[in-house]
């Protein structure tokens, strides 16, 4: 069992949005991958992320949103085609899932708290991967935009951490190179003495 999920993980490749369509997860399984996901470390048990499922209509509503956002925050840049690539930007996956990183004051420094949320996007990749589904973990504007965080009710101790896309991969990608992990490696030893 362990042997096999190394091979999984060595094994591991994102699948662009456009390339996810349907059947994507279902409630049980979305119920699943998220229980999956909130399996990282956190300090302090402080849980500094959450989620924002986008599935369904919610998807087309939440894209109307975020064009209207891009409108008020680029008017220079609305055009009709860019306003509805807007639109259409969450219909490109089944299920979408923002997750938001929440710091929260205690005596956890936030670069830990963000590299937890780091940990809760890698283990939803991971679980939805596992279940048979691509993923595309990725930002893009808005995930930056004041606006998109208005609509996504987000507070002020909050930002996306990224939108993972969930889907069915209508393809297989060609894996691309990796880092030759001995050129990116060092292994730390005392200073001789002398």
């Amino acid at each position: 069992m362990t042997e096999s999920v190394l091979d999984f993980l060595l094994q591991r490749r994102s699948s662009r949005p456009a390339m996810l369509g349907e059947p994507g997860p279902g409630a049980g399984e979305i119920r699943r991958i998220l229980q999956a996901a909130a399996r990282v470390p956190d300090h302090k048990k402080l849980a500094p992320w959450r989620f924002v499922v986008l599935e369904g209509e919610a998807r087309a509503k939440f894209g109307d949103r975020v064009a209207a956002v891009f409108q008020r925050e680029d008017p220079q840049g609305s055009s009709e085609v860019r306003l509805e690539t807007e639109r259409e930007r969450f219909l490109r996956a089944p299920v979408v899932i923002a997750v938001v990183s929440r710091i929260i004051p205690e005596k956890v420094p936030e670069i830990e708290q963000r590299l937890s949320t780091g940990a809760v996007c890698m283990n939803l990749c991971l679980a939805a991967n596992a279940l048979g589904y691509g993923t595309s973990w990725i930002t893009e504007w808005t995930a930056f935009s004041p606006g998109v965080k208005q609509v996504l009710g987000l507070g002020e101790n909050e930002d996306v951490a990224g939108f993972i896309y969930i889907g069915t991969a209508s393809e297989q990608q060609a894996d691309r190179d990796r880092p030759d992990v001995d050129e990116i490696t060092t292994h730390w030893q005392a200073p001789a003495q002398g």
